[in-house]
């Protein structure tokens, strides 16, 4: 149909195939300029001590899955990319992690967990799913289940500009020159902390410099 969207998550999961492998490479150069905040994402998620059951969404190359291994009991790994789930399960060989290839928006969760975590997933929900996916981490937790996330909210740094603003979609270039369309929502985060408030979560969002974390349970 004319004028009709097009559909920017499979845009996206194109894009992301397409980039794994210079995906370590180019989200975290040499003298990457906020290391050090990244560094901060990862000390306050061993201080959130992701324990039991743990379900990581958007796992990517195994990036952050490392970081949940000491404390987790088991671990679902998902990730539309069978690329990135490859180099994962390079870098993560361990028995406590299944790495499972799948679409969140249309994956139906196996168990219930004690912990849903993320990380640089958020921002690359379309806007339009904001909600439907909160309903997904919701299912996919124990009644006591906690949720902790990690992302790029915005600063001065962002130079990228939006082709959909309505959905927060970027043009983006891969070293071989290809072009392609991720979703890139840079909440703030006093806004991110309101609207989570406003579905019924009981979540604390912080932020350092380029970046946020969140982490707490639904409201009782």
């Amino acid at each position: 149909m004319a004028g009709e969207r097009p559909d920017w998550l499979a845009e996206q999961a194109k894009y992301y195939r397409r980039r794994a492998a210079e995906y370590d490479t180019t989200s975290t150069p040499p003298g990457d300029r906020v290391k050090p905040e990244s560094d901060i994402l990862r000390t306050e998620l061993r201080a959130f001590e992701p324990r039991g059951r743990v379900l990581e969404i958007a796992c990517g190359t195994g990036s952050y899955t490392v970081e949940l291994v000491p404390f987790a009991e088991r671990i679902t790994a998902l990730d539309v990319s069978p690329e990135m789930l490859r180099l994962a399960r390079r870098k993560v060989p361990s028995e406590k992690v299944r790495f499972v290839e799948a679409d969140i928006f249309s994956w139906t969760p196996d168990a219930h967990y004690d912990v849903a975590f993320f990380s640089f997933w958020l921002s690359h929900v379309p806007p339009s799913h904001f909600e439907w996916f909160w309903e997904i981490v919701a299912s996919c937790l124990a009644p006591d289940g906690r949720v902790f996330f990690a992302d790029e909210g915005r600063h001065a740094l962002w130079r990228e500009e939006f082709v959909d603003p309505e959905e927060a979609v970027v043009r983006r270039r891969l070293s071989d020159g290809s072009e392609h369309h991720a979703i890139k929502m840079l909440w703030d985060v006093s806004e991110l902390g309101a609207r989570l408030r406003g579905l019924g979560w009981d979540i604390t969002v912080r932020s350092t410099g380029a970046f946020y974390w969140g982490a707490g349970t639904r409201s009782t």
